[in-house]
């Protein structure tokens, strides 16, 4: 079933590999499930079934004009887990996917998840303010729209050198995975795209992680660049009761692909435990 039907009847796109005890995937902006190549197929090698989908407005999935908020996105991750039927779930989000998982876990009440994990995340809050001192400022995120409206697709060539660390002596990718990466990004609606800026960037999901009543697995580079770790993973592990943080000594935000095999190994464990 490549297809299932989300949050107003929107059309979300679905890949369902393996057997055994699942893992949902919720890919990073502005990507896809595609994504996850490097932990999908070792993963479900290893005996658990993999689902990861197109966020609506990306990859596969539909693009309607709106929806594009926290809400309704965790709306269509509740979607996913329950029209597959899935139950004891592990449930993970890289960069902006963070953001579904802490809605969820508050939204729906963590229904059939029995682990999470927050890798390169966003949560619990992006944004710069009086109470959140380490967050960026709201003219980043303000000139990330300027420059996807004057030129989407060499802003993103641009973005995704500092995604994956390139130059870096702890990060960096072959030219063959930034225009795969590049690939992804334009299957994107230009709508979605701007619209979820507004979502990662803006959205505070402080009140969200005492939701987390789940064994929690936080991941993040010491050298991320786009989503730096004080105003998120470091925040996200203090809010969380008995959050584990793993810290990724130097590695950028694109650490799916910079550091799949060390990524990939520390979920297995965690799914094991």
């Amino acid at each position: 079933m490549p297809y299932i039907q989300g949050a107003n009847d929107t059309n979300i796109f679905v890949k369902d590999w393996g057997e055994g005890r699942p893992l949902v995937l919720v890919h990073g902006w502005p990507l896809n499930a595609n994504s996850w190549e490097y932990q999908a197929v070792k993963i479900a090698e290893a005996g658990y079934r993999v689902v990861a989908y197109d966020r609506r407005g990306f990859g596969r999935s539909e693009q309607p004009w709106d929806g594009y908020d926290y809400d309704t996105m965790s709306d269509d991750l509740a979607a996913v887990i329950k029209q597959l039927g899935l139950k004891d779930a592990t449930i993970a989000g890289f960069s902006m996917g963070g953001g579904e998982i802490a809605k969820y876990m508050s939204r729906h009440d963590g229904k059939h998840v029995k682990q999470a994990a927050l890798i390169s995340s966003i949560a619990p809050y992006m944004l710069q303010t009086g109470d959140n001192p380490d967050g960026a400022p709201a003219s980043v995120f303000a000139g990330m729209k300027e420059g996807l409206r004057k030129d989407r697709q060499d802003f993103l060539k641009n973005f995704f050198n500092d995604f994956y660390g390139q130059g870096t002596e702890a990060g960096g990718v072959s030219d063959a995975v930034l225009h795969w990466t590049w690939a992804m990004a334009m299957l994107a609606s230009p709508k979605a795209t701007l619209d979820c800026v507004d979502a990662f960037g803006k959205t505070d999901l402080r009140p969200d992680m005492a939701a987390f009543d789940v064994p929690t697995l936080v991941i993040h580079g010491t050298g991320d660049q786009t989503v730096p770790i004080d105003p998120t993973a470091r925040a996200a592990a203090k809010l969380i009761k008995d959050a584990t943080l793993k810290e990724y000594d130097g590695a950028p935000h694109g650490l799916t692909a910079t550091h799949a095999d060390q990524l990939t190994n520390d979920l297995l464990a965690f799914l094991k435990g």
